[in-house]
């Protein structure tokens, strides 16, 4: 059998994954006692495997989450009002299968943001697209696309993404564009796709922070009505990791 060329021919028709598998199978000699049809199917699995891999890659990659993080890496030794059920209900993906939202609120340094990395990195897992964006930032880059023509091109694809994750919520004032922007954003995802809040502002003061009462009735009845909460409590965590690297005193 002329090998090489069969595994050229692989790799021409973009079928990597089979190529090395059966070079494997040529050179560790460990198939021979397998039928044609398993021999077959063990090419085919890691070529589904490998494309799999590959596809989940790119979507990690055009997430750009701030953090790495996953939900097997969460810290719960960390007193924080963790509420472990949920957590576990939302690593399923169900709620993304559903199109509702997640609000995750809490003081500063209790992990929100990584909380919400850890479910989006989860979300790619399972085949779903996903977008971190810290909020106002995002606000302000589609103000200036309105004027060179991004706007709605951006905000279609924004609108397709499963779970896009607006960080820093509440952390600056909006003023009226913006907000006429964010329920824009909103309503283009309401009841199609998932939306992740991450916040240091409780949910019972959204409405204030909206200023606009006729825009903020429409903004969070396209955000709370549907959303599964992760109320979060404590101190920081980034106390507790500088306290354990922190250099001891000595005294004389």
């Amino acid at each position: 059998m002329l090998t090489h060329p069969t595994l050229d021919k692989l790799r021409t028709m973009q079928l990597e994954g089979m190529a090395v598998a059966l070079q494997e199978q040529l050179e560790l000699n460990n198939t021979k006692d397998l039928t044609f049809e398993e021999r077959l199917a063990l090419l085919i699995d890691r070529e589904f495997a490998y494309r799999d891999n590959r596809r989940f890659t790119r979507r990690l990659r055009n997430a750009k989450l701030k953090q790495h993080a996953t939900l097997e890496d969460i810290d719960y030794k960390h007193p924080r009002s963790l509420d472990k059920p949920l957590l576990r209900s939302l690593s399923t993906g169900d709620y993304l299968r559903e199109h509702h939202n997640v609000v995750i609120s809490g003081p500063t340094g209790v992990g929100k943001t990584y909380l919400a990395c850890a479910l989006a990195h989860q979300a790619c897992r399972q085949g779903y697209s996903a977008f971190y964006a810290q909020t106002s930032r995002l606000l302000q880059e589609l103000t200036l696309m309105k004027a060179d023509g991004r706007y709605f091109r951006t905000l279609a694809r924004l609108a397709k993404t499963d779970l896009l994750i607006l960080d820093d919520w509440g952390l600056e004032p909006l003023a009226s564009e913006p907000r006429r922007l964010l329920l824009e954003l909103l309503d283009d995802r309401y009841d199609k796709t998932s939306t992740l809040i991450a916040s240091q502002l409780p949910v019972e003061l959204w409405y204030d922070y909206l200023s606009d009462p006729t825009l903020a009735d429409a903004i969070l009845d396209r955000i709370v009505h549907n959303s599964y909460r992760l109320e979060l409590k404590g101190d920081s965590l980034r106390k507790t990791k500088k306290s354990l690297t922190a250099t001891p005193t000595t005294t004389s």
